[in-house]
């Protein structure tokens, strides 16, 4: 059974500090995240897409229905899909496509190499997935675009 009461504070002075708190947990919690995909998808526009396409080592670079590249589609997943997470912006949508692309690298790109992300491991992009994940399953949150709209995908 899930014991759904909040526990009691140590210091009982913290609980107003902790309450107002709340709903800028999950705004840092959106800006780290997206900002770490958007610098992922920059750098991805720096390189070129050719070069990051070479860089994933992926045996089949084209999606094959509509010709395009994958690198296209990361880097607008990763780049508009991390602003996008930062401002809460359609937020459930872009932060679900992340976690798909990061399920697609880990257990396609990555899985083979082993866990640790300094031996080209899965490590990394299973946290982000598992991260993006979560805020797919939760939203903007109170302090995001999406809420000020009263709208969401």
């Amino acid at each position: 059974m899930i014991n759904s009461r909040e526990p009691t504070p140590v210091f009982p002075g913290l609980r107003g500090f902790y309450e107002r708190m709340i709903p800028v947990s999950w705004l840092l919690v959106r800006l780290g995240v997206g900002w770490n995909l958007a610098y992922h998808g920059y750098g991805k526009i720096l390189r070129g897409m050719t070069a990051q396409t070479k860089a994933l080592d992926i045996t089949v670079p084209y999606l094959s229905t509509i010709n395009l590249p994958l690198s296209y589609v990361l880097t607008f997943v990763e780049g508009l899909g991390g602003l996008c997470i930062m401002l809460g912006l359609f937020t459930r949508f872009f932060a679900a496509a992340n976690a798909i692309e990061m399920a697609f690298l880990t257990f396609v790109v990555y899985w083979g190499n082993g866990f640790g992300w300094l031996g080209k491991g899965y490590e990394y992009t299973l946290m982000w997935g598992i991260m993006c994940l979560a805020i797919a399953l939760r939203g903007g949150g109170p302090l995001s675009l999406d809420r000020l709209l009263g709208k969401e995908l």
